[in-house]
């Protein structure tokens, strides 16, 4: 449930059609989750939450007429835009990344675990980020193998953040919660969401899985090999 103790609204986007059933049945099973509408692109999805309001949306990323990516962008310009979990795979790395830096929350593959799904988009509806999960470290480890480089002026901008601000992202984006960050720098949880929330208001980033892109984009953080 939310805090205001409704069920989770979700809309689910995917341009194959059973896709969008299994979805809607899994999640039609669970007491706090309501489909509240599906839609088979992204310009669609635009439409439908134009009329109904939605918490969480599943977004597949390549889709016909307007795809997972562009959408994502559109949705993140509303007043309150709704979680945007990412369904991919690895074979859409490049899309992936782009959906990352688009403003999406969360990213499972289409294979994951129904039970996965459910998680993660009751993490989104709590106003968190899915950037935890060992499936996605190695995705964000696979999306950036090639980007040896920092992106183009993304370096300069660690410049304005305090060492132990760097530490925080620098842990974030190998996939820590703030529980084991704090363990890692022997420090109180409260003081990790403190350093956390500085460093995303000096960096300009939305949310967690934004860190974790610039994290990776300015060279804090390398790949695994």
């Amino acid at each position: 449930m939310t805090q205001a103790g409704r069920p989770i609204r979700v809309a689910v986007v995917d341009d194959q059609p059973l896709i969008r059933a299994g979805f809607s049945m899994v999640l039609a099973g669970q007491d706090d989750i309501e489909v509240v509408g599906e839609a088979e692109n992204g310009a669609e999805a635009l439409d439908l939450l134009r009329t109904v309001e939605a918490d969480v949306v599943i977004m597949d990323i390549r889709m016909p007429v307007m795809d997972g990516i562009q959408a994502t962008e559109q949705l993140m310009r509303m007043d309150d835009p709704p979680g945007v979990l990412v369904l991919t795979t690895f074979d859409n790395d490049e899309d992936a990344f782009a959906a990352l830096r688009s403003g999406a929350g969360g990213f499972l593959l289409k294979n994951a675990p129904a039970a996965d799904v459910v998680n993660a988009i009751r993490v989104l509806a709590a106003g968190e980020s899915v950037v935890a999960p060992r499936i996605t470290r190695l995705l964000l480890d696979r999306v950036v193998s090639d980007r040896l480089e920092p992106a183009n002026g993304q370096a300069e901008r660690l410049d304005v953040l305090t060492a132990r601000e760097r530490d925080v992202l620098a842990l974030v984006a190998r996939g820590l919660s703030n529980a084991e960050i704090a363990k890692d720098l022997y420090v109180a949880q409260a003081t990790v969401k403190t350093h956390l929330g500085n460093l995303m208001a000096k960096l300009h980033l939305r949310d967690r899985a934004q860190a974790v892109a610039f994290a990776y984009e300015s060279g804090l953080v390398r790949p695994s090999p």
